[in-house]
């Protein structure tokens, strides 16, 4: 997969927000003075970021899939039961890690924390490569008319509205 389409870039920046929140967890572990506990986090934030990613090649694979379909209802229910089958994914990986936490008292495996911080990964690089998206396409500001013409503009349409 090619990381100039969007899921690539997509894709690509789930990794970054994956790494930095596992650095930040690092840093953050490393101040409070229990370092070792970086490793669940990591592990849970690694986890649940992987699912993101399987779940956004999940989410292309349907599209393409459903684009080339003739019949429209069969479709919708496609696409349906595509969204059904990754929130029923999500939900089984969460159930696993807060059973692991509980019957097997794992903070030392995976973090509870860390895979809930994992689940933002994807909704923190979709807004990460929209706004990128925004700064690209944004023209250059022409900047030839002065910033106090438009003050003065809306000052003289003010009294005028008011009289």
């Amino acid at each position: 997969m090619s990381t100039t389409t969007p899921t690539g870039k997509i894709l690509r920046m789930i990794i970054i927000v994956c790494l930095a929140m596992i650095a930040g967890g690092i840093l953050y572990y490393s101040l409070v003075g229990d370092l070792y506990e970086a490793l669940p986090f990591a592990l849970g934030v690694i986890v649940t970021s992987a699912l993101n990613i399987l779940k956004i090649i999940m989410l292309e694979r349907s599209i393409q899939k459903t684009l080339d379909m003739d019949n429209p209802d069969t479709g919708k229910n496609y696409i349906r039961l595509q969204y059904l089958l990754r929130y029923f994914l999500t939900a089984v990986v969460l159930v696993i890690i807060g059973l692991l936490h509980i019957y097997i008292d794992s903070p030392r495996i995976i973090s509870i924390w860390g895979a809930l911080f994992g689940l933002f990964t994807m909704q923190i690089a979709l807004i990460a490569v929209r706004h990128t998206k925004l700064i690209e396409d944004e023209p250059p500001v022409d900047k030839t008319q002065d910033d106090n013409d438009d003050f003065t503009e809306n000052v003289n349409e003010e009294i005028v509205d008011n009289d």
